[in-house]
């Protein structure tokens, strides 16, 4: 039976077409399953993959009918064959054709959908262009030509304005232009740089092998270069961090195939970025042994109280042990932070169960917090070999948001289940959600919103904490959420094998 599944998996990981499996016994009809030439269309890898519903590739775009109509289909358990605009990982666009159809068991209850994925955005793509063709010739041939005249002198424009080193290469490497920020920050002149190679500039100084690969191997497929970091040391100028973006632009006629690179120089950046980081270290660590004896201190305190002593003296003692507590936890994360940007965070790795670490987590803030329920639901019976005390910190931390970010709720919901190798984890509130805006930066070091900033007291390294956490433990942190309606903080970790 065993030799039978594994030459079932060999099949569908040698089709052409994308193939997922997702279980509609589990809340969101989570994916479970993909093969390779779902990753390879998509862009994405299958831990990236698995756990998410399929509604992730459609990103911001979520107006098309489409999306009504398979949500219609999935409620009803029937076929469904649809084309939709989904975007790749790197956010191009790509036309899927889709066909869903749902697995029943013995009693006619729908227990998994497979979906079947073509990428069709080369046929759109021509279906486009004859409709164009079709309506006239001869105004497109004018609107291109004055298309291709317009991109040079913007494109041109934009090489010599931008305060930023700019180079415009033709498909073989060649300089094609340089803007006067270069050309000074780099102190080379005009003639020594155009219509020389690139990697030939100077005494070859720029034939660096990250950046030739970069140029060679990954712009070809189409794929821009996107905030590349390359340290490279230049006769004359010294030492440089940089960060590079390269982008194929492929024009018609004679403007066909540019490479536009921008060199950002982040080395002072990274300097004053290194000074702030060991400040932090410094000054935490250095905070950290008064703060420890003044919480011995008032522990002490607290045991001598006289009998006869006023009910405000106690307050105050007790309120002073609180805000003690809560520095020392900043401190700790601040500590944290430090450990993780000098790559000195340390995982003691052991197995443990999962379940119980997540449910006794949620014991003590459901304590801590009486005034708010925490439901927690599902099983997973699975081994993680990690490090339990971080894993338990990045619960703590997710609920410990939900709780602080509802103000105007008392719920806090807990899922845990498998998604294929994989233990899923979901905390779900019901507070003030999320723009699109600071998702993409939510997870970033000391990143707060700006209308949480006003409401919220707080330093932002909390998700950046539990985002790197979860990557040392091989998973995936992401967030889900609407503006008004509330967040779904998800992570995976990978189960140990043999359990």
């Amino acid at each position: 039976m065993n030799n039978n599944i594994e030459l079932y998996i060999q099949a569908l990981d040698s089709a052409n077409c994308g193939i997922i499996i997702t279980d509609n016994t589990q809340p969101d009809n989570p994916i479970v399953y993909c093969n390779r030439a779902f990753e390879t269309i998509t862009g994405y890898s299958h831990d990236e993959i698995i756990g998410h519903n399929c509604r992730f590739l459609q990103g911001q775009d979520r107006s098309q009918p489409e999306r009504s109509y398979i949500k219609k289909c999935i409620s009803e358990g029937r076929d469904c064959k649809i084309e939709i605009r989904n975007y790749k990982k790197n956010g191009n666009l790509f036309w899927n054709e889709l066909y869903v159809s749902p697995v029943k068991n013995s009693e006619g209850v729908v227990t998994h959908f497979i979906g079947v994925q073509n990428d069709i955005t080369e046929r759109k793509k021509a279906e486009h262009e004859l409709r164009e063709e079709k309506s006239s010739v001869e105004r497109k041939i004018q609107e291109r030509t004055k298309e291709l005249v317009d991109s040079e002198a913007f494109l041109s424009s934009i090489v010599q304005t931008v305060r930023e080193s700019l180079l415009v290469l033709d498909a073989d490497y060649k300089v094609l232009s340089a803007n006067t920020h270069f050309l000074n920050s780099f102190k080379v002149t005009t003639e020594d740089t155009v219509g020389k190679v690139l990697f030939e500039l100077g005494n070859h100084q720029w034939d660096i092998e990250t950046l030739r690969e970069l140029l060679m191997k990954i712009l070809p497929t189409n794929n821009p270069v996107i905030d590349y970091e390359v340290e490279h040391d230049f006769p004359h100028i010294g030492k440089k961090v940089m960060l590079l973006n390269a982008y194929r632009i492929e024009f018609e006629g004679q403007y066909k195939d540019r490479i536009l690179i921008a060199i950002e120089d982040i080395t002072e950046k990274k300097e004053l970025d290194r000074r702030k980081d060991d400040f932090l270290s410094i000054a935490s660590h250095e905070l950290k042994t008064p703060l420890t004896t003044i919480k011995g201190l008032v522990q002490l305190l607290q045991r001598m109280i006289p009998k006869d002593s006023p009910e405000r003296f106690n307050e105050t003692l007790d309120k002073v042990s609180v805000y003690v507590d809560r520095l020392n936890v900043l401190i700790s994360d601040l500590l944290d932070t430090s450990k993780i940007q000098s790559g000195n965070i340390e995982l003691h790795v052991d197995p443990f169960e999962i379940d119980k670490t997540i449910r006794d987590t949620v014991e003590n803030l459901s304590v801590s917090a009486p005034n708010h329920k925490i439901s927690l639901s599902g099983s997973t019976n699975a081994v993680i070999l990690g490090d339990e005390l971080q894993i338990s910190q990045v619960i703590n931390n997710l609920i410990s948001n939900a709780i602080k970010y509802s103000p105007g709720s008392d719920k806090v919901d807990v899922y845990i289940n498998r998604v294929g190798s994989f233990v899923k984890v979901s905390v779900t509130d019901y507070g003030m959600g999320i723009s699109s805006q600071d998702k993409a930066k939510i997870f970033d070091r000391f990143f707060r919103a700006r209308d949480i900033q006003k409401k919220f007291p707080g330093l932002g390294i909390g998700l950046y904490i539990s985002h790197e956490i979860i990557a040392n433990h091989n998973g995936t942190l992401w967030v889900e959420s609407e503006v008004g309606e509330g967040s779904t903080f998800s992570f995976t970790l990978p189960i140990m094998k043999n359990h």
